[in-house]
């Protein structure tokens, strides 16, 4: 399970660092922010649910020993909430050198978000879209800095629909999940571009098949035969290294865009690898969240 990449990464501190995970009061988002927060990091744990933030950030605090750990409200599926929290971080925090685009939803009913967007391409896609954006200068001020979003290995199963990006017309939770795992990808590859020569580097990941509530959405059939597969799965611990690796690997510095599994780059699907079907994405995105990205 353990890649090539987790011996160097091993003794990397983090002293003096602020670090960002969404969705980190579960799963690989709580055991990054612990990995990261034993490193001396400080590190904002961004959550929509408070009542259990504040019980993962207790966790958190006490199995790092760091008591440098603070939550913040953030909701991606809605973006009056990104903007408030990006506001808070610009406000509050003078540098922030590690931002991990780690929260997600799987394969949910059909749902919208406060926006209109369908739920998974609406939190896991264009929520992180635009905090990243939102972020961005104060993450360019803290160079060498690092943007790590956790996509899947459904991004190959994948195809973006840009004519009914919100699944309108038909709706697949599957097809739609592995959209917006694609569109992940897809954000990476445009983004490193826009930031060479910034000394901001990104990364996108699979964490593997992971043990955690995203599964709550599989009916009782598509359960069993997770559990019947869960020899082969992962647990939290071992589904963030490869987000540890990313955030951390000093061999990474210098790599920008690229798709990581195992701790080790990986190969991503040939619509992941689209620059046309990327720069489309980007121009739809920017134009659906009212944004001008340069």
């Amino acid at each position: 399970m353990h890649g090539p990449g987790d011996s160097r990464k091993a003794d990397v501190r983090l002293d003096d660092k602020t670090v960002v995970i969404t969705g980190a009061n579960t799963g690989i988002g709580k055991e990054t922010a612990i990995d990261l927060a034993k490193r001396g990091a400080r590190i904002i744990m961004a959550c929509r649910d408070m009542e259990k933030a504040s019980g993962a950030l207790k966790e958190v605090t006490e199995a790092s020993g760091n008591q440098n750990v603070v939550i913040q409200k953030l909701d991606l599926s809605d973006t009056k909430s990104i903007q408030e929290f990006a506001e808070l971080i610009k406000k509050e925090e003078k540098q922030l050198n590690i931002l991990i685009n780690n929260a997600g939803v799987m394969v949910c009913p059909y749902g919208k978000t406060a926006n209109g967007f369908e739920m998974q391409i609406g939190v896991n896609h264009f929520g992180h879209f635009l905090l990243t954006y939102l972020l961005l200068d104060l993450i360019k001020k803290s160079a060498p800095a690092r943007i790590v979003t956790v996509s899947s290995m459904a991004h190959s199963w994948g195809t973006i629909n840009l004519e009914d990006i919100n699944s309108e017309k038909s709706y697949d939770k599957r097809a739609a999940y592995s959209q917006s795992k694609l569109a992940n990808v897809l954000f990476t590859r445009s983004l490193a571009k826009k930031l060479t020569g910034t000394g901001v580097t990104t990364y996108v990941l699979h964490p593997g098949v992971v043990q955690t509530d995203l599964w709550r959405h599989l009916n009782k059939a598509q359960q069993a035969l997770m559990w019947m597969v869960s020899p082969f799965t992962k647990t939290s611990v071992q589904g963030a290294q490869t987000s540890i690796y990313c955030a951390v690997a000093p061999e990474l510095a210098t790599e920008n865009g690229g798709y990581y599994s195992d701790c080790a780059p990986a190969s991503c699907s040939r619509l992941a690898s689209d620059d046309s079907l990327a720069q489309r994405l980007w121009d739809l995105s920017c134009k659906m969240l009212d944004i001008t990205w340069e």
